[in-house]
């Protein structure tokens, strides 16, 4: 015959079972908290663009990344915001990247830098410009930027009067050169009156054409022609990259020469290209933000300055132009498309 249990008994099991449980609750909270120490880093990625406006760059940033010992979908996880060409949607997406507790905003173009800085004073930055970051007011110097931003700046606008001496070179009577630039984007400001003052010593007139929309680039190519321009100078733009295509098919009907700042339009069609290598800058990007992650601080980061200019001339455009390019230019080239 079983005998009931005896009130030590139980209580002895009622002890155990406590015990079990506190111990089972103290296991998963660890477990738990373990599993949030693992979790990867946030990074936000904030480009005023569409995702495909710059080819090659996305992977070389991540590549820059990886040879810092950062990878994604492993240590960190990457949060990617694109404001496919509405700079006002900039604002609001910095703030978005905020609130996801990222440890660093990776702004890949000057409106996003602008933005992310006004949206934070605290979070690391760090940027892509083609203007100077100085004299633009994003950092105080290129050495110790101070605050929390540091970054890449390329050599975009400093090669602006290069661009239209290489122009002038190809076509060497006097004529008036248009000048398309972004109005929304800050490098304009910093820009055009230095390529202003390149052509006046030149001998050369420049007119500004504008173009943010899609259909500003039609009526900016009619005003080009009104205006009895010769050749064209393209200003560095997301907007105008993501639309290099629609340039480019514009410039050939209107059967206007033109230089870009990046190698994407030659390879598309375009005439010639002289300026920095955006994946070379993607990567540097990278390396930057690995710095970053490992603990450095953006106020002692220096500027780093992408070196490597590249000059390609498309010479069956060149041919389809009616144009002879000089032996002289051909043999500066990096790279002749043929």
């Amino acid at each position: 015959m079983n005998r009931p249990p005896s009130p030590l008994s139980l209580l002895l099991s009622r002890h155990t079972r406590r015990r079990d449980f506190i111990t089972a609750l103290a296991g998963a909270t660890a477990w738990m908290s373990a599993a949030r120490a693992q979790e990867p880093r946030r990074i936000g990625f904030l480009s005023s663009a569409y995702k495909d406006a710059y080819p090659g760059a996305e992977a070389a940033f991540l590549q820059g990344l990886k040879d810092a010992g950062f990878i994604e979908g492993g240590n960190i996880g990457i949060e990617w915001r694109w404001a496919e060409d509405q700079y006002e949607r900039l604002p609001s997406l910095a703030r978005e990247l905020l609130g996801r507790k990222v440890v660093v905003i990776v702004a890949f173009d000057a409106p996003s830098a602008f933005a992310a800085k006004a949206a934070t004073k605290t979070t690391p930055i760090v940027f892509f410009t083609g203007a100077d970051p100085v004299t633009t007011g994003l950092v105080e110097s290129f050495s110790r930027p101070g605050g929390n931003l540091t970054g890449v700046s390329v050599l975009f606008s400093g090669v602006g009067p290069k661009r239209l001496e290489i122009l002038h070179e190809l076509l060497s009577p006097a004529i008036t050169v248009a000048l398309l630039v972004n109005p929304g984007n800050p490098n304009a400001h910093t820009d055009a009156p230095e390529i202003q003052a390149a052509a006046d010593t030149l001998g050369l007139h420049i007119e500004v054409v504008e173009a943010n929309t899609d259909g500003d680039l039609e009526v900016a190519f009619t005003t080009m022609i009104q205006r009895r321009a010769g050749a064209l100078v393209m200003l560095a733009d997301p907007f105008l990259f993501a639309r290099r295509e629609q340039i480019v098919a514009l410039a050939t009907r209107y059967a206007i020469p033109a230089i870009y700042p990046v190698r994407w339009l030659p390879e598309v069609g375009g005439l010639m290209s002289y300026g920095a290598s955006p994946v070379d800058l993607a990567r540097l990007m990278g390396t930057q933000t690995g710095k970053i992650l490992k603990g450095a601080k953006p106020a002692d980061i220096p500027i780093q300055q992408s070196t490597k200019l590249e000059l390609v001339i498309n010479l069956k455009t060149a041919k389809a132009l009616g144009l002879t390019v000089p032996p002289t230019l051909l043999a500066r080239a990096d790279e002749v498309i043929e």
